[in-house]
């Protein structure tokens, strides 16, 4: 009995040595899985615990969270991933599951690649900057809405805003909200509602994959939202999705609901807060009212209403007194002036004007014969200076040369320096002290420096 009873292993035993043969196995150590997330729970640790299915079979699926924290999306039932991980098996149910390093959504890494690119761009733009928003009418009288024709957007919009303000006009421009061409009919329907006269532009649709709202990310399509001069709300998917048109648009609602409560009053707050004005006016009114009443009652009860001729004798009397101020002030005035002209009359300068004359004679002619004085001096020491320079000019006079005995001689009208100047039977001119003399070269001999010089003429 005990040789059978030790041929049993635990539960224990056994999935302790699959889980050490799976740990093992070189091709379970790094598996790269593609599927769908169902079943999904994310944990209060940061754990995320979900399945991988495709069209027949499931597998379990645990991200710790330390690796869970370096998603770049929210996982959801329905989601589809690519996920590298290892398998295992997990001791205390016996269960083998994948445990995910890293996971991303299948399908999307280029259109994620392509949203962030093209957000940069027109980020830089300035397709993006509050200054350019435009403010949505507080009472608007008539909204277009840019969306699909049937769907719960637009049931929701539509309900939305009859249910809060009846008193605005809708209207509804059909277009397409998903695939190839849906975002050139969206740009299509956006210029289009410009030409309605609308106070407000919804844009946008239902929840969906990134791919669904994709149409919504299109370049075209921000651009157009930009350009418009209708304030834009972009409503598109739910609250977790977003979209290029939600940055470029004026305003950007979470849900198709929340851009129509957006876009509108609500009805019963306008109904309250009119009433309160009612009942502000009201007041106001009445304490108006009463107010000019009193002050009614109190001008016919006034004393000068009652006796209207006490206010002109008042006012007569205060006349009487200005005027006689007036004339006593006058009397003063001309009083002052009489006394001046007074006491000019009897200035002494009007009985001898000469008076003032005399003293200024006299020191006219003191300043006469003092600047008199100073031009002699001055016209006594120019005429020494000038003497002074006359002699030397005398000194290097050529003239007092000639009456010590020399004699200067020309040449055809020059100085003659040198006998080279002139050859024989030359006309020369020799001016002396007292006149010039014209004679003729008969003969030259050169002499040595020192020497005297003999010329025959």
């Amino acid at each position: 009995m005990n040789q059978r009873e030790n041929r049993y292993l635990t539960v224990t035993a056994i999935n302790r040595y699959l889980k050490d043969q799976f740990d093992r196995n070189e091709h379970l150590r790094t598996v790269f899985l593609k599927g769908e997330i169902s079943n999904f729970k994310g944990h209060s640790t940061g754990h995320l615990y979900f399945s991988l299915k495709d069209e027949n079979s499931k597998i379990n699926a645990i991200m710790f969270a330390r690796n869970a924290a370096k998603l770049n999306f929210k996982p959801v039932d329905g989601s589809k991933v690519l996920a590298v991980g290892r398998i295992g098996i997990y001791e205390a149910t016996g269960s083998y599951q994948i445990y995910i390093d890293e996971m991303q959504e299948d399908g999307i890494g280029n259109l994620y690649i392509a949203f962030e690119q093209l957000k940069e761009k027109l980020s830089k733009e300035g397709l993006f900057d509050p200054t350019h928003k435009k403010k949505i009418p507080k009472y608007p009288s008539r909204i277009g809405i840019v969306t699909a024709p049937t769907g719960a957007a637009i049931r929701d919009i539509l309900s939305t805003i009859k249910r809060r303000y009846p008193l605005c006009e809708t209207i509804l421009f059909p277009s397409l909200v998903q695939g190839e061409y849906a975002a050139p009919d969206i740009v299509r329907n956006i210029k289009r509602a410009s030409s309605y006269s609308l106070d407000v532009l919804i844009v946008g649709r239902g929840g969906g994959s990134i791919e669904d709202l994709w149409a919504f990310n299109e370049e075209i399509v921000a651009r157009a939202i930009y350009e418009s001069e209708i304030p834009i709300i972009s409503a598109v998917g739910h609250e977790i999705d977003f979209t290029i048109a939600d940055f470029v648009a004026d305003h950007r609602a979470p849900t198709p609901t929340g851009a129509a409560e957006m876009a509108v009053p609500n009805m019963l707050d306008l109904l309250k807060y009119l009433g309160q004005l009612k009942i502000r006016l009201e007041e106001a009114m009445t304490k108006k009212v009463r107010y000019q009443k009193l002050l009614l009652d109190s001008l016919k009860n006034s004393f000068v209403i009652k006796t209207p001729m006490i206010l002109f004798d008042n006012k007569r009397q205060a006349l009487d007194t200005l005027h006689s101020q007036l004339l006593e002030e006058m009397e003063e005035y001309l009083f002052k002036k009489r006394n001046q002209i007074e006491q000019y009359q009897k200035h002494y300068l009007l009985k001898n004007p000469m008076s003032l004359y005399e003293p200024k004679k006299t020191s006219l002619d003191r300043d006469r014969e003092s600047l008199q004085k100073i031009m002699a001096t001055i016209l006594e020491k120019k005429k020494i200076l000038l003497g002074h320079r006359i002699e030397k000019l005398q000194l290097v006079n050529p003239l007092d040369i000639l009456k010590r005995g020399y004699s200067v001689t020309y040449y055809q009208e020059k100085a003659l320096k040198s006998i080279k100047e002139v050859t024989k039977g030359s006309k020369i001119v020799v001016r002396l002290q007292d006149g010039l003399m014209t004679t003729k070269v008969e003969e030259i001999e050169e002499m040595e420096y020192g020497k005297r010089e003999r010329t025959k003429v």
